[in-house]
This record gives C-alpha cells, structure tokens and sequence, in this order.
C-alpha cells in the first residue's frame, strides 16, 4: 500500500488540488487519506489506484461541507502571518503553510480563473466536474461517494461545465473589454505604472468596500495616478487573481487557499478606457455575484 499510495501521489495531490483549490489542504487531505488508506483491507479491491482517488475524493468532500464556517477567515496580508501560518506556529500540528510561490506556480497551471469558478460550485457539483471532466472517473463510481444516481450525477457535472465554461454574453464590446481587462491585470502583476495609466479614463473612480482594506469605511479614489498607485499596491494579490465573467460582464477574481476573496468589477467610456472599479471583498457581497467562465 506504501508503494503504491507513493506511486500515485503526484496525481492524487492533483486531484486533491483541483477539488479543493489549496496546496495545504490538499497536502492534509492526501495525509487523512493515507491514514485511511493504511487502515482498510484492500485485499478485494482490484483496482488500488481508482480506490485510493475515491478514498482522496471522499476527504475532499467532507472538507468542502465544511468548509463555509471558515469563510471569513481575513486576507491573508502576503508576509506569512495569516490563518494557515498563524494556526501552525501556534499549535504545532497539522501541515505547515503552503510555499506560496509553489501555490502560485501550480495555480498558473491549473489556470487562476477555473479555479475562482470552481470556488462559485457547491461541493457535488465540483467534486462531479473535477473527477469527471478533469480526471476520466465514470458517474457511477462518483454517485456512490455523493450517494446520488448517476443521471443526477451527470447533471451536476453539467451544470458546473456551463458555469465553467461561461455563456457567450451578447455585449458586442465584450472582446475589447476582455483585452483592457487583461492588460489590466498584466499591469498589476507586473508593476508597469505607464501601461495601467493609459488604460484609465482621466476621470476613472475606484471604489473599495470596508473589508479590502480594511478600513472602518467603504473608500473612493478618483483620478489616474491615485487609482494606478492604489492597483500597483496590490500586486501581490494580483498573482492569484484571474479574468472572469461578474454577473455576465468582464471582470477579476482573487482566490486565497481556494476561496473567492475579492471581485474587481469595471465600468468602461465608450472609447475603451476604464472609467470604474468596483472592489468587492464583504463576504455578503461576494456571495450575491455570479462568477462564471467567459464564453466565446
């Protein structure tokens, strides 16, 4: 069982990375399942690799149901000091914090905006895409952990793909917007001041809700260079934020440790340049918009 839980580790650790969205909690998830693992009589099963994916999707799950009573968890601030590394300093236990420059290198190979999507899902819709779409696992095995029928395992599966892959909005200017958007978030990330100034409109305005901050009030900036000065502020958010559809129009998502953490939405002058952002991070605010993929 050692062996083979070694061989398979790299794609178990995948699966347990796409359900989850987090490096640690797939680290911890992969740990439960070994214990798991190591327990049980494997002496029936025949095929050991397809059971220890169910074994890692079934603690996966139960992490995900569990999951909304840590959803107010503060940002974490970029120096180490949030909940994960705070909670291991502390007691001592568990996995300690993931490497965020690892966390931020396999979520560029996942692709930041499938999993600030895959956030937006409940638990059986994204355990049934991700083990179906991404992993070839046939219903039948994925109905048994979710204990539904495979027809109404199917369904799951494809209402998370629509989500995914977005419905093609009929806003004719929405390629424009997509490339402004883009090239917004390439400006953040890589610190270019010059390049974000010229996508700004001269009289752009930026809000920011109390939790972004945070701060005891909702703030607004106006003008170019105090909005480009407050987006260069962020950029290392910016390496775990992703383009996507908010309520059917183009915008950003950040993802921290697998959950939505802040949405930037935009408003845009008729020539292109961006006259608004709105950035979202009060939990109830993020519950109430609708992420999705972007259609073609």
């Amino acid at each position: 069982m050692a062996q083979r839980f070694e061989q398979d580790r790299p794609r178990l650790r995948a699966v347990a990375y796409r359900i989850l969205g987090s490096l640690g909690e797939a680290d911890d998830a992969l740990q439960e399942a070994w214990l798991r693992a190591d327990r049980a009589d494997t002496s029936e099963v025949e095929n050991l690799s397809g059971w220890l994916t169910t074994v890692v999707a079934r603690v996966c799950l139960n992490m995900l149901r569990t999951r909304d009573t840590r959803r107010e968890e503060p940002l974490d601030d970029g120096t180490g000091r949030g909940p994960a590394a705070t909670a291991h300093s502390v007691t001592g236990v568990g996995s300690p914090p993931a490497d965020p420059a690892e966390e931020a290198q396999l979520a560029d190979e996942v692709g930041f905006a499938l999993l600030i999507v895959l956030d937006s899902l409940g638990p059986a819709e994204r355990l049934a895409f991700v083990l179906h779409d991404m992993f070839d696992v046939p219903f039948g095995d994925i109905a048994a952990m979710l204990d539904k029928t495979p027809a109404a395992t199917r369904q799951l599966a494809s209402r998370a793909r629509r989500r995914v892959r977005g419905v093609p909005a009929p806003d004719a200017d929405l390629p424009r917007r997509r490339r402004a958007v883009d090239a917004y978030l390439a400006a953040t990330r890589g610190g270019d001041f010059d390049a974000l100034v010229s996508l700004l409109h001269p009289d752009v305005v930026l809000r920011a809700d109390a939790a972004v901050v945070p701060t005891p009030e909702p703030i607004a900036v106006t003008g170019v260079e105090q909005v480009a000065r407050g987006a260069m502020a962020s950029m290392a958010r910016a390496r775990l934020t992703g383009v996507v559809a908010v309520d059917g129009r183009v915008g950003l998502a950040m993802a921290e440790n697998g959950r939505l953490r802040v949405v930037l939405r935009f408003t845009f002058a008729d020539d292109g340049l961006i006259t608004g952002i709105d950035v979202i991070a009060e939990p109830d605010r993020l519950g109430e918009l609708c992420i999705s993929g972007i259609g073609a």
